[in-house]
This record gives structure tokens, sequence and C-alpha cells, in this order.
């Protein structure tokens, strides 16, 4: 309703929706879209659109003047996250160990490495979605806002509940990051004021401290396609093992309800533990993840 009031409502607030033309409709989402706002402008076209749709299938209108505005905004080629090749992960390894910053925000990067979950997933996480005896992460579809943070209601991005297997690594990490912020209710607070989270820039500006540049060479949405990278090279999982842990979408709704019922939970967990050990096998010196799979590869015939 806010986006409407502010860029639908001065332009058409007052007109009757019966009178409602084409151009007219489309006049405030163009201005959106000349201001460089394409993804505000995409999402008011999609809700213009769903308003005269209900207003037809409801007898308001014989017919939807929005069916006429498709091709009209900008198109918006999806971001291509940067991403290090696997040959400079034992570079990487080492510099994070390295890293003599916060260890919050060091603790925040490996553990991001090691479950590949997105910015906010990460950065507004509180110790009760943790289950250490299960090792299991559960990332609720929304999270219960805390006063003067900005999105801090966000959960998962797909609005359903993601399960995230803890490897053993990644348990030692959550143990200690415990001793460091286990008082607070979430687990990475601000720097300045614990009842906050950190920044959205913290982890990006922890990379760049260690000397990458995150337009170019590596950030830390990059993370999640140097796994999805290495676990489809291993040859070990399947594609709906490692979607579903992304939790990307998927298009075809009976492949989508059989991923999200199945879950794959049994095969995300050996997967989610290989990663990690992949992760360490890769501090001494490179190995392909193809080569790291061999063993398993044998057992699985």
């Amino acid at each position: 309703m806010r986006s409407f009031e502010q860029y639908i409502f001065p332009y058409i607030g007052t007109l009757d929706i019966r009178a409602l033309r084409t151009s007219q409709l489309l006049a405030p989402i163009q201005a959106v879209d000349t201001d460089g706002k394409h993804d505000i402008a995409q999402r008011l076209q999609q809700r213009v659109a769903a308003i005269m749709r209900y207003a037809v299938q409801n007898d308001i209108l014989e017919y939807s003047p929005a069916n006429d505005m498709a091709g009209t905004l900008t198109i918006v080629k999806p971001k291509h996250h940067p991403a290090l090749p696997h040959e400079r992960l034992p570079e990487f390894l080492a510099r994070l160990s390295c890293y003599r910053g916060r260890l919050l925000t060091k603790i925040a990067v490996e553990l991001t490495l090691l479950t590949f979950v997105r910015s906010s997933e990460m950065r507004f996480a509180r110790w009760e979605e943790i289950d250490l005896e299960r090792a299991v992460w559960h990332i609720p579809a929304t999270r219960k806002p805390i006063d003067g943070v900005k999105h801090s209601q966000r959960g998962m991005k797909m609005k359903t509940e993601h399960i995230v297997p803890l490897s053993r690594q990644a348990i030692s990490l959550i143990e200690t990051l415990h001793s460091l912020s286990g008082e607070s209710e979430v687990m990475f607070p601000g720097d300045h004021d614990p009842k906050k989270v950190m920044s959205e820039n913290t982890a990006n500006n922890a990379l760049r401290t260690m000397g990458y540049d995150t337009k170019t060479e590596v950030c830390g949405h990059g993370f999640r396609t140097m796994a999805r990278g290495a676990m489809g090279d291993s040859g070990l999982w399947s594609d709906d093992a490692i979607e579903r842990q992304l939790s990307h979408i998927e298009r075809n709704n009976v492949r989508a309800a059989y991923i999200h019922t199945s879950k794959h939970l049994d095969e995300r967990r050996l997967m989610m533990q290989w990663w990690a050990d992949y992760l360490d096998a890769n501090k001494e010196k490179f190995v392909t993840p193809y080569d790291f799979a061999k063993p398993l590869r044998g057992r699985k015939k």
C-alpha cells in the first residue's frame, strides 16, 4: 500500500476505475521506471494488473486496461554475483584464517561460506532457530521485527521455512559464536548496539579488508555460486537436493511439490558435511570437487 500511496495515487488516485485507460495506468509506473527504480516499477505493474483482474472477475470492469501494459518497462538482467573459482579456495581460506577484524564478523563470513545462506537470512538469525541436538538451523518464513532495524522481519526470501543441516564445522563455529553473543536474541548483534544486528555491508567489508574486489572477484552472495558449482562438479548429489538446499524457486509445480515435501534432508545432511570437509581439504592445497568426491563415488556404486 505504501508504494501505491507514493507512486500511483498522486496520479490516478481520484479517478473512477471504470474510466481508466492503459496510458493512465502506465504513466506513473513508467515514471518510476525512468527514474531507474526498475524493480519497483515491475512490482507496481504486477499489482496494478492484479487489481484490474480482480475488478474484471467481480464485474466492476468488462475488460482490464492493464492487459496491454506488457513489454513497456525496462528489462532488468539478473545480477551475477562474483564468485572465486575453486582453484583460489586455498588462497581465500588462508586470507580468512589471517583476518584480524572483529571475531563476530569472521564467524559470520565463515558460517556464510559453510551454509551459503543469503545475507539477510544470516544477519537477522535468532538463537531460537538453532537446534544443536539435531544439528539443524530452522530459518522461518518471517521473523519478529526488531525495533529500529529495517527489514528485520525478513526470514527466507522464498517465504517458506528452510532447513539448513549443520556440519560439524558449522556447529563448532556456532558454539564459539554463542560464547560471544549467546545472551542476545540475535546471533550477530551490532558492534555499537547489541539490540540491533550487524550491518548489511559487514561481510563484504571484511572481504575487501582481505584484499578482494567485491564487485569483480567475490562477494558474500558469491559463496552460493561456489558451493553450487562444487556440489554439482562432485557428481555425488542430485540436482533436487542442491536446489532445495539453495532454496531456489522450482517453476515446475509437480516437481516443486515433490522437492518441498521430501526435502531430501538425509542427502542434504551428507552434502553439507561433504562441502565443509571439501573446504577443509582445500586449506592445504587445491583439490578439485571431482577428485575429492572419488572415495564417496566408489561407495555409492
